[in-house]
This record gives structure tokens, C-alpha cells and sequence, in this order.
């Protein structure tokens, strides 16, 4: 298994996991930091920009667990999908009915990733997902031109929790029949002010996909670069469970 004891030889260069990896948005993070990334989705992503494998993500996890071959990886992050229990599915599409209908991924994940013996994360949204909030990050933390909160839940490890620092102002767009200017754009949906494909990139920091549904679903490259170096700074000094 690649322990987190071998991280401290010099020369060896952590592997992680990224499963629900859509376009790499955490992957991409996780390469800065300094890991070699595999991603797997169900769907085909050919704008992945790292060794990618299209299956259903727990399928893939426990063949690994089961073949032994999930020893190649350091560490795994996860972003099941979230529409079950988001604020924006549960409380914005409530009044018609929506929400709450959606299979909940979370439990099933993390019991996975329980088992495959490696320190993880579980990235879903801010709002009810069941996942518990070790660390929350916001897109003002990095200087980004999108707030897009995310919780994320550390299996196996530890690491200080950063402040929220004050937001500078509004998400730019329509709200309840009100438009607001801000420093934010809103990258999810259509219409209504919502950010268009090119301001979505560049407020992200994501420049190796063009679609649309793939920038808003992704996370800025700048969270899981923040946690994978965090990540390494524990292993590195033996606080991470080899």
C-alpha cells in the first residue's frame, strides 16, 4: 500500500483518487498540490485533464478495495452529487415539488471509503448534506470571483480549520425580482444574471473546459489545491495513520 510513511522519502509522489471527478476541478487542485490524479465518472469527460475512468465511482472504489489495488493510491476525495439535500435543490425548488427526491450518495460513499483503509475528503455544498463540516471554504478565502461554499468532511486525518473571512459584497444578478451588483458571479444555472461561460472560467480558475454544466458543478482548483497541501504538510510530519 503507498502509506502515508513513504510521502517522507524523498522523491516519492503521493496518487490520489478523485472520484465524482466530472471535469477535474478538485483534481486539478490536488495535481498543484502535488499528487498524481486519477478520476473516475459514470459519464465520459473528455476534458479530464488527468489518467481517467468511466464507471460508476462505488463500482470502481470497491473492485479497487476488492483486488487490492486501491493500495496505489495515498488518499481519496469523493464529491458525490448533492441534489438531495442541497440548499439550492431543497430550498429554492421546494415551492414546486423538487428536492429531496434525489439518491442520497453520501452514506454509501463514505462507508466505502471507510473501508478502503485510506484518509479521504467528501466535498458536497453548503446547506443540509449529510456530511460534517471539518472544513469550509469560500471562494473569498483565495481571491476568487465566485463564493461557491463547500464543506468537506476529513476521513483519517485532521488539519485547523480556516476562518470565513467577510464577504466584499452581493452575487451579481436577479433575487427574488431584485438585482444586485456585486464582486461575485453566480456560476450555476441560466439567465437571471447568471455568469456566462467565459466570466464562470475566469472567476473559477478553470481554463480546460468550455461546458457549461461542467463549470457548475465544479469547485475552484484553489480549495483542493489548499486541502491537498494540508493534507501533506500532516503527512509529511507523521500525523496522518500510515
Amino acid at each position: 500500500m503507498t502509506h502515508t510513511a513513504d510521502i517522507r522519502r524523498e522523491g516519492h509522489k503521493p496518487t490520489l483518487l478523485d472520484l465524482f471527478c466530472c471535469a477535474g476541478g478538485a483534481g486539478r487542485g490536488y495535481e498543484r498540490a502535488g499528487f498524481t490524479v486519477t478520476g473516475v465518472d459514470n459519464r465520459p469527460r473528455p476534458n479530464y485533464p488527468f489518467t481517467f475512468i468511466q464507471g460508476d465511482a462505488l463500482t470502481v472504489l470497491t473492485s479497487l478495495i476488492q483486488s487490492g489495488e486501491i493500495c496505489r493510491f495515498t488518499a481519496i476525495h469523493a464529491s458525490p452529487p448533492c441534489q438531495k439535500r442541497c440548499a439550492l435543490t431543497v430550498g429554492t425548488n421546494q415551492s414546486r415539488g423538487w428536492g429531496g427526491t434525489h439518491e442520497d450518495l453520501v452514506a454509501p460513499t463514505r462507508e466505502l471509503l471507510d473501508a478502503s483503509g485510506l484518509p479521504y475528503v467528501i466535498e458536497q455544498p453548503d446547506g443540509k448534506a449529510d456530511v460534517r463540516k471539518d472544513v469550509s471554504l469560500c471562494g473569498e478565502m483565495f481571491g476568487l470571483g465566485v463564493l461557491r461554499h463547500r464543506n468537506f468532511e476529513l476521513g483519517g486525518w485532521t488539519t485547523v480549520r480556516p476562518k470565513h473571512v467577510r464577504h466584499r459584497g452581493y452575487v451579481r444578478g436577479w433575487r427574488h425580482g431584485e438585482y444586485r451588483n456585486g464582486p461575485y458571479v453566480a456560476a450555476y444555472g441560466e439567465g437571471g444574471g447568471k455568469a456566462t461561460v467565459s466570466e464562470m472560467q475566469q472567476a473559477m480558475g478553470i481554463d480546460w473546459t468550455d461546458v457549461r454544466e461542467e463549470l457548475t458543478e465544479a469547485i475552484p482548483p484553489a480549495y483542493s489545491e489548499w486541502l491537498g497541501r494540508a493534507f501533506l504538510t500532516r503527512a509529511t510530519s507523521g500525523a496522518v495513520a500510515a
